[in-house]
This record gives structure tokens, sequence and C-alpha cells, in this order.
């Protein structure tokens, strides 16, 4: 338990010192220790001092999950559950310049070194499945399994 506002901060800079955070994060993991502090004046203080930031806390998050292989969609759900505002999170992904459609070629040769059958459906399902699971759209899954059966 955290009885002051400084000890609020202490806690929230070890955080910080990890990892990025989102406000919300923060605010969220220090909740249930800080009852008697105002929390939002810590949270408020640690953004003015640049200790956190969300616009970095984005574009970390952004690079993070791509670099790991996940989709736009996935990611913006992500960053949307984390707190983190609509309008930043367009802003960040006009930024960064990461090819969808290359990302998605890519994990799809990753996962599938066969070519796929045409006729074959079932597998054809299994695969958009996979695909989309990790967050890329139907036009980004499409380009992918069609330069996959071009390759071969």
């Amino acid at each position: 338990m955290y009885q002051t506002q400084s000890e609020a901060k202490s806690a929230a800079i070890g955080l910080l010192a990890r990892r990025e955070h989102s406000r919300k994060e923060l605010r969220d993991k220090l909740a249930s220790r800080c009852e008697a502090v105002d929390l939002e004046a810590v949270l408020d203080d640690l953004a003015g001092n640049g200790y956190q930031s969300d616009q970095r806390f984005t574009e970390s998050f952004i690079r993070m999950r791509a670099g790991q292989g996940q989709g736009w969609v996935k990611i913006r759900f992500e960053l949307q559950r984390k707190g983190i505002d609509n309008e930043l999170v367009a802003a960040v992904s006009e930024a960064t310049e990461i090819d969808w459609f290359a990302l998605a070629q890519e994990m799809y040769q990753r996962k599938y070194r066969t070519e796929l059958d045409r006729s074959d459906y079932k597998e054809r399902a299994k695969r958009m499945r996979f695909m989309a699971q990790r967050g890329f759209t139907s036009e980004q899954i499409n380009y992918a399994i069609e330069s996959a059966s071009q390759r071969e």
C-alpha cells in the first residue's frame, strides 16, 4: 500500500523502467495499491515530466507486435483495450512504415511451406482462419496466399 504521492510515483517509475506502459495500464496496476493517493495527479506529473507517454507506448507496441508477426487488426484492438485513443492509434499507424501485405506474406510463408491445392477448400479456410487470428485483413490474407502459389 502506497500512502503518499511520492511512493506511488516511485512505484510507477519502477514499472516504466521495465517497459513502456499506457496511462490506463499504469492506473490499473497502481489503483489497487494507492487507495488514499490522487492517482490522476501522479499520472499527470509522470506524463508532464516525460516518464510516461501514450505516443511512445503506441509506437513501441506497434513495432513489437509487428515484429512478432501480428497484423494491424489485432494490434489496433489490443491498443484500444490498453486505453489508447483511436486518433492517436491512427496517427501513429500512418507514421510507421510497415508494409502489412509483405508482413502477411512473410508470416504465411513461414507457417506454410507447402503449396495450397486450389481444390482443397477446407485447407484454404484453415489457413485463412490462422492468418485472420493473427490480425490480418482478408485482402492481406488473399495476397499472401496468391503470392505463395505464384512462388511455387
